[in-house]
């Protein structure tokens, strides 16, 4: 892992191994302290991020409080995949309660959703040489999983480790691209899981935009990337990551990834606000070469300061209660 101080102070996507990710929560806090974050967001894939972490001496730490302790805000939030038609329509929740029964509920049915479809995915890879089993997915990590903890990166993971793809996103490339390996499973309304968010008391944010197709079938209609997300923004979108790892991701896209950053700040400009972040998964302890590092992306600490939700989240941290 580079320990170089960060390109962004502030983090706003990023992940543990509580789903894709590979590093432990104390892992993660460390790791930001490292790279010398002031902000940094917890967005685990559909399920709320860790509350604790467990400290190499055996004894356990609420999470936010280590990190203020370290100097650093750390922002606990969820990001939920959307849109059963749709790839990467990702929405990350921020400020939530996160004991809100809605919130349960829904994370709860993405579980069961995920468990069904992951595993017809793995039966049919095998099925047609791909010789990996459930039960090879659940252990292939640092420690075995339960069903329900399954993550799709995981099965991508290994299928790279076998030596079928030189990496996880040609693994992910492959079976997006077969419809008889992509099993659609259930996901939630991406306007729905706004309002879920807003009822809890928080905030969406739309994550990597130009992750989802140019053409968006969803409701029964298709229509153009930037119409459906206009739609969410009408529909109580909060905020756009416009700073995303697009060249270290399955983009299709393969323009510099500033002029990227530049199409999604003009479609939106003084609509919503700005968010940004590396996508951090960890992927240094896999061997991956130039793999996304924190603060990567992210936002400047002015521009996270210009945003009043996350000036308000910020206060509220333990960090600024020392």
């Amino acid at each position: 892992m580079n320990s170089g101080k960060a390109t962004y102070p502030c983090e706003m996507h990023a992940h543990t191994n509580h789903s894709d990710g590979n590093d432990t929560p104390y892992e993660f806090v460390r790791n930001a302290v490292r790279r010398d974050l002031k902000v940094v967001v917890i967005s685990d894939h559909d399920v709320i991020a860790p509350s604790e972490v467990l400290k190499p001496d055996g004894t356990t730490e609420e999470i936010c409080a280590c990190a203020a302790a370290r100097g650093l805000c750390l922002l606990r939030g969820i990001e939920f995949s959307c849109e059963t038609q749709v790839e990467d329509v990702h929405i990350v929740g921020l400020g939530c309660d996160w004991n809100n029964a809605a919130i349960l509920a829904e994370v709860a049915a993405v579980s069961g959703s995920k468990a069904e479809s992951y595993a017809e995915t793995i039966r049919r890879l095998d099925e047609r040489g791909y010789r990996i089993t459930l039960d090879e997915v659940l252990s292939s990590g640092p420690e075995r999983i339960e069903l329900r903890d399954l993550q799709k990166k995981r099965i991508f993971d290994l299928l790279a480790k076998k030596g079928y793809f030189p990496d996880w996103s040609a693994a992910k490339l492959f079976v997006r691209e077969d419809p008889y390996f992509g099993v659609k499973r259930k996901k939630p309304d991406a306007l729905k899981v706004i309002r879920l968010l807003h009822d809890a008391g928080g905030i969406a944010i739309l994550a990597h935009p130009y992750l989802i197709d140019e053409q968006v079938e969803s409701g029964g209609e298709t229509m153009p990337r930037w119409t459906f997300i206009d739609r969410l923004i009408a529909g109580g979108l909060d905020g756009i990551e416009i700073r995303y790892t697009y060249d270290k991701t399955t983009c299709r896209d393969k323009r510099p990834r500033e002029e990227i950053w530049a199409d999604v700040e003009r479609h939106v400009h003084g609509r919503i606000f700005y968010s940004g972040g590396s996508d951090y998964h960890g992927d240094y302890k896999k061997g991956i070469q130039n793999p996304r590092e924190l603060g990567e992306c992210g936002l400047t600490w002015e521009e996270f300061c210009s945003v009043p939700a996350f000036v308000e989240l910020y206060r509220k941290s333990p960090v600024c209660q020392k």
